[in-house]
């Protein structure tokens, strides 16, 4: 084992973290940005200070725009990224434009990574992927779809109702999940301009650092041509992991940097705040908080970094990308939390970043699919290897 980086991409770190500092921390209170994240004028201008960086898009191909960054190189430079709330945004790595480009360069034609991806590697479009729906549709159980694909003549006829869809305000296309005929599940790419698609409405979420928001998003024949079926029919749940499995790892990456600066600024104040004669730091209460914050900290990082690694092997790591978002989505919630504790009335207002940090991290748990959704299919898969051994 060797956790060295090269010095590349330490450097590629470095240059990261100057970035962000300087570049997007001074924007994060900019008034282009409400409820539901950031303003389109506020992302093209992050975008924009990305690219003259030479640091957009570093998660797809060389030969589709980005930097071609490996699994582990990604954890890297993700987490500098995350350390404010709107660096993903500005390096185009956000949610779940991040993970729709991955899945559009695996599955993807050439047709329609030129029509779709390429604009979206240069920053140019966003994106949304359309597969949560309200009951009785498919949440944590994806077999409950209920949005149906119906063929007629080259097309497809698309009707049914999705929620809690990131980033649907604003989106230029969507990668909607859609069941056939014969029960099969099936991804259909189309523009969102598209006649039949409707934005109901935005959901008032507790996050709010996400271009777009959560939407609300209604399909009333809505026909799309056969060509723009996203890969094979009938293979869409096996593409759904082809997208999730690097997209929960990626999820870790960026909270892990919002988690870091958390800590980072009630190491500071725990170091300057005095209390009963010293400074709280040198309580026992307080500096047990800031020794268990390392320790999630970094059994974080080890987990993201582990399961890059295997998936640059070329594992599929369904079972270790779930085991490292549950351990990541806790113990990084768990820092937070005690941050907040921390620092006390700074930590329940906005005087610091920590609050907006608190309200936007707890909704990790939940996306991507909950943690006791992992934990059940990780069992599962458990007692089956125990079974065959």
């Amino acid at each position: 084992m060797n956790f060295e980086l090269p010095p590349e991409l330490l450097e590629l770190q470095a240059k990261t973290r100057s970035f962000i500092a300087e570049q997007v921390i001074p924007l994060e209170n900019d008034e282009r940005q409400n409820s539901h994240g950031p303003s389109e004028a506020l992302r093209r201008e992050l975008v924009e200070r990305a690219r003259v960086a030479g640091l957009l898009t570093p998660h797809v191909s060389r030969d589709m725009g980005g930097l071609g960054l490996s699994h582990v190189a990604k954890a890297v430079v993700f987490e500098e990224a995350g350390y404010s709330w709107l660096g993903p945004t500005a390096l185009n790595i956000h949610a779940p434009d991040e993970g729709n480009m991955h899945l559009m360069e695996a599955v993807a034609s050439a047709a329609q990574k030129e029509r779709w991806l390429r604009p979206q590697a240069a920053g140019q479009t966003r994106s949304c992927f359309a597969m949560t729906e309200p009951s009785p549709g498919s949440g944590s159980d994806p077999s409950m779809l209920a949005t149906t694909a119906v063929r007629d003549g080259e097309d497809y006829v698309i009707n049914g109702t999705k929620w809690f869809i990131t980033g649907a305000e604003g989106a230029h296309y969507a990668i909607v999940m859609a069941k056939m005929e014969d029960g099969a599940a099936t991804m259909f790419l189309t523009d969102m301009d598209r006649d039949g698609i409707v934005l109901e409405r935005n959901m008032d979420a507790m996050d709010r650092c996400f271009t777009g928001g959560h939407g609300v998003l209604r399909f009333t024949d809505v026909r799309v041509p056969a060509t723009d079926i996203l890969g094979e029919p009938g293979k869409g749940f096996r593409y759904a992991q082809v997208r999730l499995a690097p997209a929960r790892l990626t999820h870790c990456m960026r909270w892990l940097g919002q988690a870091r600066r958390a800590h980072d600024l009630a190491v500071d104040y725990a170091r300057r705040r005095e209390a009963f004669g010293k400074p709280l730091a040198e309580h026992e209460g307080v500096g047990f908080m800031l020794a268990d914050n390392d320790m999630d900290l970094q059994t974080s990082r080890l987990h993201i970094w582990h399961t890059a690694w295997l998936l640059d092997q070329g594992q599929k790591c369904n079972f270790e990308s779930s085991r490292a978002k549950v351990v990541c989505s806790e113990a990084q919630w768990r820092v937070v939390d005690r941050c907040v504790q921390i620092l006390g009335g700074q930590g329940v207002t906005a005087e610091t970043p920590v609050m907006r940090i608190f309200t936007d991290m707890r909704a990790f748990r939940i996306y991507d699919g909950p943690s006791e959704v992992h934990r059940w299919s990780m069992a599962r898969k458990i007692v089956r290897a125990a079974q065959a051994s």
